[in-house]
């Protein structure tokens, strides 16, 4: 397949920044990149303006970092608060999902916000408290809190709900942990025994 010499007019994931010139295969530049305005042939008189195109470039990622730093300082600040019905055992009848939660983020932010960019890696199901990432680029990236509650709970409920659940994780870890230095004394008083009869 015949390759063609482009320059890229915008940045394309996995290939390149605006104004690099790149070698691509025929039918990605035809079919893909040109139509789309992601390039341009690489003509002599193109590639005098490659420079042009690179600094625009610049300026415009620079633009963009600056927009999504701001965003991430916002989201930052944000305390999500979903009420929902759970059973006895603080599961969800549902979830809550990236979707709901980038509609609510968005609510309170004032600007559009991608639930792809949320990183949840199943729904929630569980009432709690759950500190979760939003990536906005790949250098610029925001924690923000989300808490579920039952319905007519507040955010201090979620934040007691969660010390109790803390502390109970605590008390069975140690006691596990006791479990374990009996056990393991058990066994070291068991192979003393065997030894002072031997």
């Amino acid at each position: 397949m015949a390759r063609m010499k482009v320059i890229l007019t915008q940045d394309v994931p996995d290939l390149g920044l605006a104004g690099e010139v790149h070698s691509v295969a025929g039918g990605y530049a035809r079919n893909y990149l040109m139509p789309r305005g992601l390039a341009i042939l690489a003509t002599k008189g193109a590639l005098k303006q490659a420079e042009e195109i690179r600094q625009a470039g610049i300026r415009r990622r620079a633009r963009e970092r600056a927009n999504a730093e701001a965003q991430a300082e916002m989201i930052r600040q944000q305390r999500l608060l979903f009420e929902a019905r759970a059973g006895e055992n603080d599961r969800l009848y549902g979830s809550v999902t990236s979707a709901d939660i980038a509609e609510k983020l968005a609510e309170a932010t004032g600007f559009e916000v991608d639930r792809r960019k949320i990183h949840l890696d199943q729904p929630i199901r569980e009432l709690g408290l759950y500190t979760l990432e939003i990536r906005l680029m790949p250098e610029v990236s925001a924690e923000f809190q989300v808490a579920v509650v039952r319905e007519g709970e507040t955010w201090a409920d979620a934040e007691k709900r969660a010390a109790e659940k803390a502390a109970a994780e605590k008390a069975a870890a140690e006691k596990a942990a006791a479990k374990k230095v009996a056990a393991a004394q058990a066994q070291a008083e068991a192979e003393a025994d065997e030894t002072a009869e031997d």
